[in-house]
């Protein structure tokens, strides 16, 4: 058949009512879609032939119900596509293709030499993953309708020379057969996945804060990715440090001194163990699981610098939970101490260690590219709900 060019499809209010309930659910019976949707047979009937034609639903299978009888399961037809996330990070670039129901197709992991930004190495290396998931999928009908990259700078439509090294990772998406591009923070797409697939499930606000070489903040108020006027919403790295009468502030300080390579430095300076001080924060907070006394130390008071962080965004967004991720924020062992300095200092906010500690930034990008695919070929907005 030929594809529909027209977008978003013409489709009736049941057929997308059907449509998002399926990309939600995965596959669904008609009685099942019925029963969630409050639909008749009649509409339903006529709401399950205009997405078939259209090549957007077809069967994917049958299931026995309790009194026996045979019933077919619906699931997302190949017209539908699929989407790409990929994870343009400074240490690796990750990719992942999936259906917009979910289903992963192929991941990719492409390393990178150590730079701490991103370079011309970063595009490089997301044209090498993106060429190798396409050439992956194992359907070559099935359309890629969008491609989302999670990259560490602001992504600011106002003001784009507050990113660097955009322009390597635009260039390096090469021929995108029509997909619709998303560019996003990637510490804003690590809190869309830990709001939809992560900790912060069903919860319509939380902070997201990242603690690992670098320090980022993402927000989701009302079940929305809070980006404020300039897309820089949560850039804590900006807040003002040091902030005391004889200290002047110096840009980017917080992050300076918060960071992971920061805290390895004034744990060698000041290691009383006879032992050899840790090589990293891994074996660092490895020693302070085992009890030794000189690395609870450091992690104590590394909790407190990070607690002081998450106590400015308490009073500033009252976010009601603050999941803690990256190299050193997923470490369980801070929870109580920065949930103990935050009540101290603001108020009482529920503190807790992600659930994505590695794949979550290119699963929100994914998520990201899985919204503008429903919008694009429904002219809705929509957000996966999982389980």
């Amino acid at each position: 058949m030929t594809r529909p060019v027209d977008f978003p499809l013409p489709l009736t209010e049941s057929a997308r009512a059907v449509f998002h309930r399926i990309v939600e659910v995965g596959q669904a019976t008609r009685p099942m879609l019925s029963s969630a949707l409050e639909f008749s047979k009649p509409t339903m009937s006529a709401a399950i032939l205009e997405l078939s034609n259209l090549g957007l639903v077809h069967p994917t299978g049958t299931t026995q119900g309790a009194t026996g009888r045979t019933a077919t399961l619906y699931g997302l037809g190949h017209e539908v596509g699929y989407v790409i996330g990929v994870d343009a990070g400074v240490t690796q670039v990750r990719a992942i293709a999936q259906t917009l129901d979910g289903t992963i197709l192929a991941e990719v992991d492409q390393p990178l030499p150590p730079a701490g930004r991103m370079t011309r190495d970063t595009g490089k290396a997301v044209q090498t993953a993106l060429q190798e998931l396409r050439q992956l999928e194992s359907n070559p009908r099935r359309p890629l309708r969008a491609i989302s990259l999670a990259v560490p700078v602001i992504v600011s439509e106002n003001h784009p020379e507050l990113a660097s090294g955009l322009d390597e990772i635009k260039a390096s998406i090469g021929d995108s057969a029509g997909a619709e591009i998303v560019l996003e923070n990637n510490v804003n797409c690590a809190a869309i996945a830990e709001m939809d697939l992560g900790a912060a499930r069903g919860r319509s606000s939380f902070a997201f804060l990242q603690v690992g070489v670098n320090i980022g903040l993402g927000l989701i108020h009302e079940g929305r990715l809070l980006r404020g006027a300039n897309g820089a919403a949560g850039e804590v790295t900006r807040l003002p440090f040091p902030f005391a009468p004889k200290s002047r502030p110096r840009r980017r300080g917080l992050e300076d001194h918060i960071s992971s390579l920061s805290l390895m430095e004034r744990v060698r300076a000041d290691w009383t163990e006879t032992t050899p001080a840790p090589n990293d924060a891994r074996d660092l907070f490895r020693l302070a699981d085992e009890g030794a006394p000189s690395a609870l130390r450091h992690v104590e008071r590394h909790a407190r610098d990070i607690g002081l962080v998450a106590a400015s965004v308490v009073a500033i967004c009252d976010p009601g939970l603050i999941v803690l991720g990256g190299g050193v924020g997923q470490n369980g062992i801070l929870v109580p101490i920065i949930e103990d300095l935050i009540a101290e200092l603001a108020w009482p906010t529920e503190v807790i260690t992600t659930e994505l500690p590695v794949r979550g930034t290119v699963l929100g990008a994914s998520q990201l590219a899985m919204r503008r695919a429903v919008k694009m070929l429904t002219g809705d907005e929509h957000r996966r709900r999982v389980g």
